[in-house]
């Protein structure tokens, strides 16, 4: 009887592994990275937008122009620079052209650098490989990083310049010089933890990628740096589509009405009396639109 009872125990004891054993699962999950990382595209960025808007274009406010970036072929990340450029000559109050042949005035942009660096300094034991002899291998092949302290230091360079000139006569009207601006990126390592992250990328300090309590600290002054204010980054409403159309369809002004009456109509001469002169309007020759001061 016992015997029996054994075997009943063991057989129910297996039917509840089974059991068991069907109702486990298992999943995986995959994880995909980028050709570039996050970091060195905001690096890039960071520096194009920096660059651009220390270009003063406010010469050209005012003024129909078309941007040619046929000497940005080859630039990394050449559509942002391209669209981060359009962009600064629209808040500055100049208007596009999509054809050379529309505008007044030709701004041509080009580029001298865009890209990163890196340095990399390390206080402790670097990776190093370790030659093997055959047939004794008591040593791994290779001895993994043993940091006391470890700091990274990143860089995004942007370097530009841009020009305008009159497009019928090509007569030169006003050039940027040289913009060179700089974006950073700062992780440190102390004893294994980190990284602590800093920049200009990065709003106050970071520990492996979640903000360290910047609020208090900057309400406290304790000098956590703020990424400066960039104007480029800000929306801004110029005029709405409805006031545009609304500006388009008024009729102009009574004042208006009169100069375009003055300037399409010639008063009839008196009988006896000698023809007037022609108006001024039509005789002074066609010139290029001045630039607003």
């Amino acid at each position: 009887m016992s015997q029996f009872l054994n075997d009943k125990l063991v057989a129910s004891a297996a039917l509840g592994m089974l059991a068991c054993a069907a109702m486990i699962g298992c999943g995986t999950t995959r994880s995909t990275d980028t050709t570039r990382t996050a970091t060195e595209q905001l690096l890039i960025s960071d520096a194009i937008d920096r660059a651009v808007q220390t270009v003063n274009l406010q010469t050209l406010a005012g003024q129909s122009v078309y941007l040619d970036d046929s000497r940005l072929g080859d630039v990394v990340d050449r559509n942002y620079l391209i669209s981060t450029l359009r962009q600064h000559l629209l808040a500055s109050g100049c208007s596009l052209r999509a054809e050379r042949d529309q505008a007044d005035y030709v701004v041509e942009a080009r580029a001298g650098a865009i890209g990163t660096d890196r340095n990399d300094l390390l206080f402790g034991v670097p990776s190093m490989n370790v030659p093997q002899i055959f047939p004794m291998q008591p040593v791994p092949a290779a001895i993994p990083e043993v940091p006391i302290a470890k700091r990274r230091d990143q860089r995004g360079i942007a370097k530009i310049a841009v020009f305008a000139y009159h497009r019928e006569t090509g007569t030169p009207v006003w050039q940027s010089g040289v913009a060179n601006q700089e974006s950073s990126a700062n992780d440190v390592w102390i004893l294994g933890a980190g990284p602590f992250q800093r920049g200009t990328i990065y709003e106050g300090t970071a520990f492996a990628g979640k903000a360290l309590g910047h609020d208090d600290e900057a309400k406290e002054g304790q000098g956590v740096r703020r990424r400066p204010a960039v104007e480029l980054a800000r929306e801004s409403v110029f005029t709405t589509p409805q006031q545009l159309a609304a500006k388009q369809a008024a009729p102009p002004a009574k004042n208006e009405q009169a100069v375009v009456t003055a300037a399409h109509e010639e008063p009839a001469a008196p009988s006896g009396a000698p023809a007037s002169a022609p108006s001024t309007a039509q005789a002074a020759p066609a010139e290029p639109q001045p630039l607003a001061k």
